[in-house]
């Protein structure tokens, strides 16, 4: 391989990388913006493995999207997902997975709490019509920190 075949793959692997970071920064972006329909097109049709632990597995898309619309797109459920630290391996030029951290706050105004996670994301991806989606994703809880705050000073409710 010439060294301009070598910097053409290079540059092919980090653009390849970049979408995929745009890719699941779309994802977080949806949930908190409460935009279900661009929330499913981050993820591939057909058969996925969805598995957020206590929230629910998913073997389709419009299953994770039907109980997030039912349970968080509410005025009353202020979500904050802030993804960071991403380690991507391109497997080749249709294959990647990945792990992403990942710091995620629920403020409840109904239900007067604030929750606090920290999660790790392991996911795979593939990109089909020039286009990354993700195939899988599995998050793994790391800490949870729930808060009443219908006082006036927050009380922890749950740590673990």
């Amino acid at each position: 391989m010439d060294q301009l075949q070598q910097l053409a793959s290079r540059l092919d692997r980090l653009e390849a990388i970049d979408a995929i970071k745009t890719l699941k920064s779309t994802y977080l972006m949806a949930c908190d913006t409460k935009k279900p329909d661009l929330m499913r097109d981050c993820f591939i049709e057909g058969e996925v493995l969805i598995d957020y632990g206590p929230v629910g597995q998913f073997n389709h898309r419009d299953q994770l999207v039907s109980l997030f619309t039912e349970v968080a797109c509410h005025p009353h459920m202020l979500e904050m997902h802030h993804g960071h630290n991403p380690v991507i391996h391109l497997l080749n030029e249709k294959a990647a997975e990945g792990t992403w951290e990942l710091s995620y706050q629920l403020i409840n105004t109904k239900a007067k709490t604030i929750t606090q996670l920290a999660i790790i994301y392991h996911d795979k991806y593939v990109k089909q019509d020039d286009k990354w989606q993700i195939a899988e994703t599995v998050a793994q809880n790391i800490s949870t920190l729930v808060f009443d705050i219908s006082g006036d000073t927050p009380q922890l409710k749950h740590a673990g």
